[in-house]
């Protein structure tokens, strides 16, 4: 619903600023059915897609369309609607994507070699669904007619770089005022709060050392690997994270596997060996003990939570 309304509202702004329709949308469900949002509130559709596309046909092709998606956008798969999508972008349509919406692009075959953006949670799972796809972890992406973002309040700052090529960077500023956003965020800006924010540390060794963690799951470096790239001593490491973050380097390191594990598990149907594989385990008994210890539960009981969750 945030990404939803983020992406609607500077439209409607832009509108009211400029004294003129300057954008109409309608909004298009596969049934013609409300869609119910994740926090339970139910938004009504104009249309059904069976109609969507006979107005297409009869001439009434939108200039643009957004696929809006959730949470278990892995388990949708739509052929009418990828067809549908195939064909607006082949006849020049513009398509674009907020939040998870990315993932029904990338199943349509929209996202093979273009740049896309998911929302952080969400991009490890899309990454091994979809290795054709470029996706980046930024704010949106914009490559040729295809717009997708991270979800969220980049919904405002995407359809804000579109305000901005349709219109004038004077509109933009108004959009802005009214939304009360003091300005537009580049499309490059991080999804993320900075290591520094988030973990509130402030060592920039120990914070190089988390970012090498982070950029090398599948294969983990060694603490001889990690010493030598950071200029200091396997005992300096060991004090640092012992001093800041209270885990040995080697805990810490494995907390960042089972997180990626756990993201996996919830975002995507990757079978439970290839999880572990992905997060650097040599064997699937090792990582299922692993898990249990830190989250209390299996890997393949937070497989099974997921599908109660979403059933």
């Amino acid at each position: 619903m945030l990404a939803f309304s983020m992406a609607v509202e500077p439209l409607r702004i832009a509108n009211r600023m400029g004294g003129r329709d300057c954008y109409r949308w309608s909004l298009v469900s596969l049934d013609g059915e409300p869609a119910r949002a994740s926090n339970g509130i139910s938004v009504l559709p104009d249309m059904a897609l069976k109609e969507a596309k006979e107005r297409a046909r009869t001439g009434e092709r939108p200039d643009f369309v957004f696929v809006c998606g959730s949470l278990g956008v892995e388990r949708f798969h739509s052929r009418e609607l990828n067809t549908w999508l195939g064909t607006l972008y082949r006849q020049g349509a513009g398509v674009g994507a907020l939040d998870t919406g990315a993932w029904v692009l990338a199943d349509a075959g929209l996202l093979d070699g273009k740049r896309c953006a998911i929302h952080w949670e969400s991009l490890p799972a899309f990454s091994e669904r979809f290795p054709e796809a470029e996706v980046y972890a930024d704010l949106f992406e914009v490559d040729g007619s295809i717009y997708t973002c991270a979800g969220g309040t980049a919904a405002l700052d995407m359809m804000l770089h579109r305000i901005g090529e349709d219109l004038d960077d004077a509109t933009v500023t108004k959009v802005c005022e009214q939304a009360l956003t003091d300005r537009m965020r580049s499309s490059q800006d991080r999804q993320r709060l900075p290591l520094r924010a988030r973990l509130g540390l402030q060592n920039s060794k120990l914070l190089f050392i988390i970012e090498l963690m982070e950029a090398n799951i599948a294969e983990p470096l060694s603490l001889l690997d990690i010493a030598r790239y950071a200029g200091l001593s396997r005992r300096q490491i060991e004090r640092l994270f012992r001093r800041n973050l209270g885990r040995s380097p080697a805990r810490y390191y494995l907390e960042i596997r089972l997180d990626r594990a756990r993201h996996l598990l919830i975002q995507s149907d990757v079978p439970i060996v290839e999880v572990a594989v992905a997060c650097g385990f040599v064997s699937a008994s090792h990582f299922s003990k692993c898990y249990r210890e830190l989250y209390g539960r299996s890997p393949q009981q937070e497989r099974q939570g997921r599908e109660r969750l979403l059933a």
